[in-house]
């Protein structure tokens, strides 16, 4: 198979509005030694990239730079010492940034296979969603059946695959979201409590009066310390996000300090409760070891994504041409599951 030409990328060239985003076209190099060419089927709107367009996100590149976190796509090309039978075939990466583009160069160690029947939008759903939502619930919180978590947000695209692995592994969950959301949470399994609502904290107490085994946090700010004294003994707050902080002026390094700080505080207080920090990145240096897990967990929410026991929560398709419009309705906070963007 030939190596691409030209591949169409899309650039944030600084902290702009979505509108600002640019597009260009570039010459691609051929594969080097191990790596294929991906061809981009379906890429996504995270949250990352919604932080990194504020340059908030903690790690991103200097500006200017190809933002998407992940992509799911068909191989078009192999380099030497790639298996030649990956040619053809469908796969998923985790990139971090340069998904949103129409083809990528990636490791071929990276990929991993997307089963036969599932669509690359809906694996696309569930690629950086769904390593994120298995490993914060079993490796992170190590959470069992027949316990109670709290999931914050649960409307949004990690949010929603949270909720649909814990109900499918006997867990309940009590998820928060606009309460235009609370019919489609009360279809995926959970019990809703409006965010909105001044006493929402209460609200989740009335659920759980005794506490909670898990709370998922992505939001930080004042509400963190609320969140820390839902989980009953023996339980664990996972942060993963500062969302309320997402429009703050100021140093997004140090905000996410004073959030290591404060988790670390809590965590080493006797009280037998424990206060993490999710990254999804821990490891990263270990690329062998990293890839196996990565590999490990995104299979294992495939397997149930192709037989059904979860279903892709797709809130938009946009072409990626279109990919200021997609960010900015991801911005909107009014749509349920994950803003898609698909091969034009």
């Amino acid at each position: 198979m030939s190596s691409v030409v030209e591949t169409t990328e899309i650039v944030l060239p600084g902290i702009v509005e979505p509108g600002g985003l640019q597009i260009r076209v570039r010459r691609l190099p051929a594969p080097g030694p191990g790596q294929v060419v991906l061809r981009v089927d379906a890429t996504g709107v995270s949250f990352a990239e919604q932080q990194m367009r504020l340059g908030k996100y903690y790690g991103q590149p200097e500006f200017p730079f190809v933002p998407g976190y992940d992509a799911v796509g068909t191989v078009t090309a192999v380099g030497d010492g790639a298996d030649p039978g990956l040619g053809g075939g469908r796969f998923a990466v985790v990139t971090k940034v340069g998904a949103w583009a129409g083809h990528l160069v990636v490791d071929a160690a990276a990929l991993v296979p997307v089963p036969d029947g599932v669509s690359s939008a809906d694996a696309e759903t569930v690629v950086v969603n769904g390593v994120t939502a298995h490993q914060m619930l079993f490796r992170t919180a190590k959470v069992r059946s027949g316990q109670t978590i709290v999931v914050l947000g649960a409307n949004g695209g990690v949010g929603s695959t949270l909720v649909q692995l814990a109900r499918h592994h006997g867990i309940t969950v009590i998820g928060t979201a606009a309460e235009r959301h609370h019919a489609a949470l009360t279809a995926l399994g959970a019990i809703p409590v409006d965010y909105r609502d001044p006493d929402m904290y209460q609200r989740i107490r009335e659920h759980a009066p005794h506490g909670v085994d898990a709370v998922f946090d992505h939001v930080g700010g004042d509400g963190l310390k609320q969140s820390w004294h839902l989980v009953r003994k023996g339980g664990t707050l996972v942060s993963y996000g500062t969302a309320a902080a997402k429009d703050d002026s100021g140093s997004a390094q140090l905000t996410y300090m004073n959030l290591f700080s404060q988790l670390w505080m809590w965590h080493l207080s006797p009280n037998n409760r424990g206060a993490r920090f999710y990254n999804f990145w821990a490891g990263e240096k270990q690329t062998a070891k990293f890839r196996a897990r990565l590999r490990e967990d995104l299979t294992a929410v495939f397997d149930l994504l192709a037989a059904g026991s979860i279903t892709a929560q797709v809130a938009a398709t946009f072409p990626l041409s279109r990919a200021a419009e997609a960010l900015a309705l991801a911005e909107s906070r009014t749509v349920a599951g994950k803003v898609i963007l698909l091969r034009e």
